[in-house]
């Protein structure tokens, strides 16, 4: 099951980490270099609680924190 927001569509995200090495150019360095990339993934905070729908019902889904401090849901 995808953690996707159901308010806001947040979703995890690709994105990678970038290692560098060496000593900056301002403190007598060549500058730093870059050295590896390693693939990683961002992470929405999603909580899955209970939520009151358009229609009446009462169901559980992801919802993103920012959403629910918002208060874009009405909890139930």
């Amino acid at each position: 099951m995808s953690r996707i927001c159901v308010a806001t569509g947040k979703r995890p995200v690709k994105g990678r980490k970038i290692i560098h090495k060496g000593q900056s150019k301002k403190s007598g360095g060549i500058g730093l270099q870059l050295v590896k990339q390693t693939k990683r993934t961002f992470k929405p905070n999603v909580q899955r609680i209970r939520v009151r729908t358009a229609s009446g019902q009462v169901k559980r889904q992801w919802v993103s924190v920012k959403a629910i401090k918002a208060g874009l849901v009405e909890k139930a």
